[in-house]
């Protein structure tokens, strides 16, 4: 019998073609992006960033409050208490929403949307509230509500 030389366990060498392959797709990738660079500089665009101000900033946090016909209150549509008498959850809504804006140092302001055919006694009622709120920024418009 022969001894066989070759056993099938072979050196391996450096092999460079998968890496001048890399090498290219490397180079392409590169070239394709120089070119959308100068696009950019063409078009002058600016990524969006922070804005500077002279002053503080104030935001306002308006809310509206609504007068139907029939005497019922909404505050941004979302309807408190009956059509008549006091209005106990509108007045401790309005007190949270004035802690909160005093907290956040917002401004609140209040639009007073009344139906001309609602009672005269029922903005008063709503006038009260905002009043035991401590709400001063109150604007009021005549008008049909948003039913």
């Amino acid at each position: 019998m022969k001894p066989m030389k070759n056993s099938g366990v072979g050196e391996v060498g450096f092999q460079i073609a998968p890496m001048i392959d890399v090498v290219f797709v490397i180079l392409i990738f590169f070239m394709a992006m120089a070119a959308q660079i100068r696009i950019e500089q063409i078009l002058r665009t600016t990524l969006p960033g922070t804005a500077s101000t002279q002053g503080p900033t104030t935001f306002t946090d308006e809310q509206v409050i609504q007068i139907s016909e029939g005497g019922e209150v909404a505050l941004n549509e979302e309807h408190y208490d009956g059509a008549s008498g006091g209005l106990p959850a509108l007045t401790a809504t309005l007190l949270r929403l004035k802690a909160s804006a005093d907290a956040a140092q917002s401004e609140l302001v209040i639009t007073l949307v009344s139906h001309p055919e609602s009672a005269y006694a029922r903005t008063i009622d709503v006038l009260n509230a905002l009043a035991v709120a401590q709400i001063t920024n109150v604007t009021f418009t005549a008008g049909e509500t948003l039913e």
